[in-house]
């Protein structure tokens, strides 16, 4: 298997569903002629040309628009946003639009879209360029939503996003494009949207995260195994659906949860995760579930505030001692 960066990742499921078929487009802000903003879509312009790689204005609002207006029509856009930030000037198309068609269509229409973009905080980008923003989207039905962890995943679940007929939000992550990793490529190689992945097996606590928060969340198992602590960590990969039932096997055999979410902690994906498995394994808890969260603030801005601000190795590895009643 190749070994590719995230950006290459996405780029060759975009261009093999491009090139599987005509009606897939992508469109966004700088996507053509600067080769995409973080060099996601580079050379796609002198592949397909002008009318299939689409530079927009800058207005989310419009070109959300315009997008869901083309997949109404048959075709299948993907729309690039440089930050899912600058997505919230065009929410209202793809919460009132994209999200509510098919349903107040009795299934006579359907949204084949998909709008991707870098999530979360990237370091010194300050508080309206720092928004983790899975919870927001996944409150609204109709709405899939994906935050991918590595370049596999990437590209497996892109391709399985480009497919399918309901509007798809794919979250991604400036700091992790020039992440690299073994791709299985294959015209067909399709990642299911809706299962979990197990990236470490442990026994005895459960971590799930998602995202960059993954990475944390593995570095945080690794030092856990030098205290003895065996953490096995979930990659839910689908914020909606969600494979509750992977994170509900993993509890069955550790008895203890702690979520790790870059978001802010009221009313988020973490939160959500508790409630459901409380409600469905509760006798199966030997702890309470905790969540280690970005601070409850706007991002800051300065190095040492924003590094304190999003969920740290120290903090976790406090919460698996705290559930396992470690000292």
């Amino acid at each position: 298997m190749p070994e590719l960066q995230l950006r290459e990742a996405l780029r060759a499921a975009m261009t093999e569903e491009m090139e599987r078929d005509e009606n897939v487009f992508l469109l966004g802000e700088e996507v053509a002629e600067y080769n995409g903003a973080y060099k996601v879509s580079e050379g796609m312009l002198a592949q397909f040309g002008p009318k299939r790689i689409i530079d927009t204005p800058i207005s989310e609002l419009g070109f959300s628009g315009v997008a869901i207006g083309a997949a109404l029509k048959g075709l299948r856009p993907i729309v690039e946003f440089m930050t899912w930030n600058f997505a919230f000037v065009g929410i209202d198309q793809i919460i009132s639009n994209a999200a509510k068609i098919r349903y107040m269509s009795g299934g006579q229409l359907k949204v084949p879209i998909v709008f991707r973009g870098a999530n979360g905080s990237a370091g010194q980008l300050g508080a309206t360029h720092s928004t983790s923003v899975e919870s927001i989207y996944s409150v609204f039905p109709g709405l899939k939503v994906i935050s991918v962890s590595n370049p596999d995943d990437a590209y497996g679940l892109l391709k399985s996003s480009i497919r399918d007929d309901d509007p798809v939000i794919f979250c991604e992550s400036e700091v992790m494009f020039g992440l690299k990793g073994e791709v299985e490529l294959g015209k067909d190689r399709l990642i299911p949207i809706g299962k979990a992945r197990i990236g470490r097996e442990g026994s005895d606590v459960t971590l799930v995260a998602w995202n960059k928060s993954y990475w944390t969340a593995m570095r945080a198992a690794e030092e856990l195994a030098k205290e003895g602590i065996s953490a096995e960590v979930i990659d839910p990969r689908t914020i909606r659906p969600l494979d509750i039932d992977a994170i509900l096997g993993s509890v069955a055999k550790t008895n203890r949860l702690v979520i790790v979410d870059e978001a802010n902690p009221f009313a988020s994906v973490a939160s959500e995760i508790t409630y459901q498995v409380q409600e469905r394994a509760f006798d199966r808890l030997d702890a309470p579930i905790l969540r280690v969260t970005s601070q409850d603030i706007p991002a800051p801005y300065a190095k040492n505030l924003i590094e304190a601000y999003v969920p740290q190795v120290h903090e976790i590895v406090e919460a698996c001692r705290s559930v396992s009643y470690v000292a």
